[in-house]
C-alpha cells in the first residue's frame, strides 16, 4: 500500500472505467448522507474498501483503488491511499491512518478506480464520523417485579429499565444471563464483500434504546426456573464501542412441579400412572400448559412433552425398566415462557435372583467332591421366562427356563474343593436381562 501518490502507469485499459463499487468502512456500508454519518472506532485507522471498476479486459494493465479522505469541516486537508494490485471483481481493501483522523470529527471519502494510465470517475462520497471513546458510564439496572439481593417468587418474566446513566451517545444495549458477552461481528461473502446486520435485529441478546442517550425495557424469562440470577448488560454507542458491564443480582424460589405415583413403591417394568401437579404459587400467575418429562436410567431413557389440563395438572403411564432404579426429571412451562426449576423423584428395585441351596449354603460350606447339590433360583420380578448361571466366572453360560412360578432349579456336583461362585441372571419375557447376583460358597 502506498500513501499519497497515484498508480504506476502500465499498458493501456481496454474500455471505460467506472468507479467502485461495493464501498464500505470498518465492514460496515457507506454511508452516502452527511447527516445520517456512519460511526466507526478508528484509533488504528479505518479499514475502506471497493470492488474496482474495469471492463473484463484490462489489456495488463495493473488495477488498484485509490481513496481521499478528508474532514467535512475543512475539505482542503486531503489524505490520499492507494491500493495496489486489487484483483478485479473483487474488494480491494485500504486503511486510512490514523494519523488523518481525529477522535469525534466527521469525515467524507470517496473510491477511484485506476488502472495503466487511466482512471475512473470519483464515487460519490462516504460519511463517517471517528468515535474512539467507549461510554464513559456503566448502564444502569432496575427491576419493578424482582428486587435485588433477595427471594423472589419465580412464574413471571422479569421486568428490567436499562438506561445510559447520562451518557448521550448510548445507542442501545447488549444484555446476557452469561457474564461473557456476543462479540458483535461481520461475515465476509463471496468476492470479500462485507455482510453487515443490524445487531439489534438479535433480540435475545440486543435492545435499542427509545432515543440516543435513552432507556430502554426488557421482559426477560430467567434461564433456570430458580436460584441465584445475574443479568449482564452494556451499553454501546453508535460505533458499537462498549462500556464497563454492569449486573443485577436477584434471587428466585423454587416453582418446581410435583411428582405423584399411583402407589407409592412401583413394581418393575409395570405400568404405573404418575400425577403431576404445578406449584400453586406459579399456577396462579400464569398456567401451566406442558410438562417436559426425563427419565433416566431405565432400558431406553426418553424426553417428552405433556400437555396439560386446564387445572394445570397432567398425568403419563410409565413402565420403570430401570435394572437398579429410575428417576424422572420434570419441569413446567407456564402460557407467559416461564419454564420452571426441575423436580426429581426417583425408585430403587432390586432385579437380582435369589439363590439358594441346602447343600452349599450361601457363604457357608458344605457337601464335598462328588456330592451333588441343588441350586433353586427365585425372581423378584414378574414375567421372567428364564435364567442363565455360570460357575466360577469362566465356565461357560447356561439357561434354564422359568417355571410359571418364576423359578427354577438346577443340580450340580464339584470336581474339586474350596471356595467357588455362581453368578446368575434372570432374563424377562421382552428380553431384558437383569442384574445379576454372585451366590458365595465353599466346599468341604
Amino acid at each position: 500500500m502506498a500513501l499519497a501518490g497515484a498508480a504506476t502507469p502500465a499498458n493501456a485499459v481496454d474500455g471505460t472505467l467506472t468507479p467502485p463499487t461495493q464501498l464500505f468502512n470498518g465492514y460496515r456500508h457507506c454511508a452516502t448522507d452527511a447527516e445520517q454519518p456512519s460511526y466507526r472506532w478508528a484509533r488504528e485507522g479505518l479499514l475502506v474498501e471497493g470492488i474496482p471498476g474495469v471492463p473484463e479486459t484490462t489489456g495488463g494493465a495493473r488495477v488498484s483503488v485509490r481513496y481521499q479522505v478528508w474532514p467535512v469541516a475543512d475539505p482542503s486537508k486531503i489524505t490520499t491511499v492507494t491500493r495496489d494490485y486489487a484483483t478485479p471483481g473483487f474488494e480491494a481493501p485500504a486503511t486510512l491512518p490514523a494519523s488523518a483522523l481525529t477522535d469525534g470529527q466527521s469525515y467524507a471519502w470517496q473510491a477511484q478506480t485506476v488502472a495503466g494510465n487511466a482512471v475512473s470517475d470519483w464515487s460519490a462520497p462516504c460519511y463517517v464520523t471517528v468515535d474512539n471513546s467507549r461510554p464513559a458510564n456503566a448502564p444502569s439496572i432496575a427491576s419493578s417485579n424482582y428486587a435485588p439481593e433477595t427471594w423472589n417468587e419465580g412464574g413471571e418474566p422479569v421486568e428490567f429499565t436499562l438506561s445510559a446513566s447520562g451518557v448521550d451517545d448510548v445507542e442501545g444495549f447488549e444484555f446476557s444471563w452469561q457474564q461473557t458477552l456476543p462479540v458483535i461481528g461481520t461475515s465476509i461473502g463471496d468476492y470479500g464483500i462485507p455482510q453487515p446486520v443490524d445487531p439489534y435485529a438479535d433480540t435475545t441478546y440486543f435492545k435499542r434504546a427509545n432515543t440516543l442517550g435513552g432507556s430502554t425495557t426488557l421482559s426477560l424469562v430467567p434461564p433456570t426456573g430458580s436460584g441465584p440470577m445475574t443479568l449482564w448488560v452494556r451499553s454501546l454507542d453508535r460505533a458499537y464501542n462498549g462500556s464497563e458491564i454492569a449486573r443485577y443480582d436477584f434471587r428466585v424460589k423454587s416453582t418446581a412441579p410435583t411428582i405423584s405415583p399411583a402407589v407409592p413403591e412401583p413394581e418393575f417394568g409395570q405400568p404405573t400412572e404418575f400425577t403431576l401437579s404445578p406449584d400453586p404459587e406459579l399456577q396462579a400467575k400464569s398456567p401451566v400448559v406442558s410438562y417436559s418429562v426425563k427419565t433416566v436410567g431405565g432400558q431406553e431413557d426418553r424426553t417428552f412433552d405433556v400437555t396439560a389440563r386446564p387445572d394445570g395438572t397432567a398425568t403419563v403411564e410409565l413402565a420403570l425398566d430401570g435394572l437398579y432404579g429410575e428417576h424422572l426429571q420434570v419441569s413446567s412451562r407456564s402460557g407467559n415462557g416461564w419454564v420452571s426449576d426441575t423436580a426429581w423423584w426417583g425408585t430403587s428395585f432390586d432385579t437380582t435372583p435369589g439363590v439358594s441351596s441346602v447343600t452349599y449354603p450361601e457363604n457357608g460350606s458344605g457337601g464335598g467332591i462328588g456330592v451333588p447339590g441343588t441350586f433353586t433360583f427365585t425372581s423378584r420380578v414378574k414375567d421372567v421366562v428364564s435364567f442363565t448361571y455360570s460357575f466360577n466366572n469362566g465356565d461357560p453360560e447356561v439357561s434354564v427356563p422359568a417355571g410359571t412360578d418364576h423359578t427354577a432349579s438346577i443340580d450340580w456336583t464339584p470336581v474339586t474343593d474350596g471356595w467357588h461362585d455362581l453368578t446368575v441372571y434372570a432374563t424377562t419375557r421382552s428380553g431384558v436381562q437383569l442384574a445379576p447376583y454372585d451366590y458365595f460358597f465353599t466346599v468341604n
